[in-house]
């Protein structure tokens, strides 16, 4: 397994997630990720709340580590998310886990908190295997 350091520096190249929006890489191993974002007021919605896309990048970047950090090739087949709450704290958490590995596809699921614990949405995903290990 990559330490994480070196995690990092490769998923820098995912520029939307780490540069605009700010996404930081907490903890991965292979099937999990822990990433996190400050809420900047470039998240927010003309509401003030936190934009749906924003709370997206972050679950689709935590799935992203979650599902390649250990080498293999993986990209989104289908992502659903379910908004559940607004966030109240100033930082959004995503923690993304595997569920279950086929040869080809693999399931993932990824919740999104803020850091005082509300549930902020739920994402599950299918990922499709394109350079296995």
């Amino acid at each position: 397994m990559k330490e994480l350091a070196e995690i990092q520096q490769y998923f820098d190249g995912d520029r939307f997630a780490t540069e605009a929006a700010g996404a930081v890489i907490e903890a991965a191993d292979d099937g999990f990720a822990r990433c996190s974002m400050e809420i900047k007021p470039v998240h927010r919605n003309a509401r003030g709340a936190v934009m749906g896309g924003a709370i997206f990048t972050l679950a689709d970047f935590a799935f992203a580590v979650a599902s390649n950090c250990a080498g293999t090739g993986v990209v989104t087949l289908n992502s659903q998310i379910s908004y559940l709450g607004t966030a109240k704290g100033s930082r959004l958490i995503a923690e993304a886990k595997r569920v279950k590995q086929g040869r080809s596809t693999g399931y993932y699921t990824v919740s999104v908190t803020d850091e005082l614990g509300n549930h902020v949405a739920e994402v599950t995903g299918t990922g499709f295997v394109v350079q296995p290990k």
